[in-house]
């Protein structure tokens, strides 16, 4: 246990830790969603990831993911790799420097306990979603975080077991809607609070507490 995980202690406990770094976490996508859910999830004691993205960081990247601007041109997941070592540097994470499709797409995942949706397209989103949905992998996506304001009307809905959707539904990025830095963030931090909740219920469930939402 190194310096940070051991002040995680403080705040978590030992247990709850040694259960959070069991996981193995998956985030399909390194940009506004994907790069600020996975260094919650670093902060919060996750320790075990697959990267998945085939993208470079831009300059028009820079006003809401988690890259800077030295990191210009280097591949998302390289990029993301380095930013979260230096929150955590005993990670474990894989990257994968491609674009995910039906040919790969079980094959990448198939080790993670816990997949994060994070991408752009409405197609990539609807193939991981329609692949694990019927799996015992948590699966967590997001649709509606653009523009600014009304960030109350960012929620998570349980669409059935084990599959959860954050965002307001109806806020894709459009003219007059632009990705920005709050909602985006907002939504990312749902991202990850739900998937600590989903990890902690599972202790709550082994030593028979009545406080795990699953039950």
């Amino acid at each position: 246990m190194n310096i940070f995980e051991h002040a995680l202690t403080a705040y978590l406990g030992p247990d709850n830790l040694a259960l959070i770094q069991r996981y193995h976490v998956g985030i399909a996508g390194a940009g506004g969603l994907g790069s600020n859910c996975a260094f919650n999830l670093v902060r919060s004691g996750f320790k075990r990831f697959t990267l998945v993205d085939f993208d470079r960081v831009e300059i028009s990247n820079l006003n809401r993911q988690f890259y800077f601007l030295d990191q210009v041109g280097q591949y998302k997941v390289e990029a993301l790799k380095n930013n979260l070592l230096r929150i955590n540097p005993d990670l474990e994470i894989t990257a994968h420097v491609v674009r995910v499709d039906t040919t790969n797409v079980l094959s990448l995942f198939s080790s993670c306990d816990i997949i994060v949706e994070a991408f752009d397209k409405v197609e990539a989103k609807t193939l991981l979603v329609e692949t694990f949905l019927s799996s015992e992998k948590l699966l967590v996506a997001a649709s509606g975080l653009a523009g600014w304001g009304n960030s109350d009307e960012i929620k998570t809905r349980k669409i059935k077991e084990s599959f959860y959707l954050v965002g307001d539904g109806k806020r894709d990025v459009a003219e007059g809607h632009p990705p920005l830095s709050p909602r985006v963030n907002i939504a990312a931090a749902k991202e990850a609070d739900l998937v600590l909740a989903w990890v902690l219920g599972k202790i709550r469930c082994e030593k028979g507490g009545s406080l795990c939402e699953k039950c």
